[in-house]
């Protein structure tokens, strides 16, 4: 008997460890940063009005960074201002401004930085889903009763076949220029991971870049 309780504290612990380790899994940011570099010789400056220019030809996406990235840069009391607020999409054929204009208005309005955000590249990565469970021998314990319920049980969760599914990835560059000397302050790369939807990947990569762009000191 003493040894029957002591299996079954064994397994409670082994559940609770496998429940801990899913529960961290699907915690797991799907978008994160990966690495940052700031300027050694220029970026001394801290700024305080920031123009922000998504850099696609989706507007839908374009709109939606640039929202994001505006929001959390007012959040640290930053004067903020989107591109799209600026130069409409129908101002060029590209639906991009041309980059002398954006500079000249962006120097006539006072603005100090410009933040852009590009997506560099994606890649496809496919995985395999394995069924909903492994071999557990546990059948000396008698918690099935007889066959049929034994096997009435564990049928269908033994039986869940495992699948392929595709994964997308995101590789983004946001980058932080002097608008005076069009000097490269900072860059951070970030890498999204198949995410649930472009609202909540945009919202945490303006997150994770106006943070990092704090910790270096770059914000007034």
């Amino acid at each position: 008997m003493n040894l029957i309780h002591q299996e079954h504290r064994s397994l409670h612990r082994l559940l609770l460890a496998f429940l801990a380790g899913i529960i961290l899994w699907g915690c797991a940011p799907a978008t994160r940063m990966t690495g940052s570099w700031k300027n050694p010789d220029t970026a001394t400056q801290k700024y305080s009005k920031v123009m922000v220019v998504a850099i696609s030809d989706n507007v839908q996406a374009r709109q939606t960074v640039e929202t994001d990235m505006q929001a959390q840069l007012q959040k640290r009391g930053i004067d903020a201002t989107r591109s799209l607020d600026m130069f409409t999409p129908t101002m060029t054929e590209q639906g991009a401004p041309d980059v002398d204009r954006m500079l000249s208005e962006a120097q006539e309005q006072g603005f100090g930085a410009i933040l852009t955000v590009a997506l560099l590249d994606q890649e496809t990565e496919t995985r395999y889903v394995p069924g909903a469970y492994g071999y557990a021998p546990m059948t000396r314990f008698g918690w099935y009763g007889g066959f049929r319920g034994y096997y009435n049980y564990w049928y269908p969760t033994l039986y869940s076949p495992g699948y392929y599914t595709e994964d997308k990835v995101y590789f983004l560059e946001t980058n932080l220029y002097d608008v005076k000397t069009e000097q490269l302050q900072w860059s951070g790369q970030t890498e999204s991971y198949s995410p649930s939807s472009l609202r909540k990947a945009s919202e945490t990569l303006a997150e994770l870049t106006v943070n990092s762009l704090a910790q270096e000191g770059l914000l007034q």
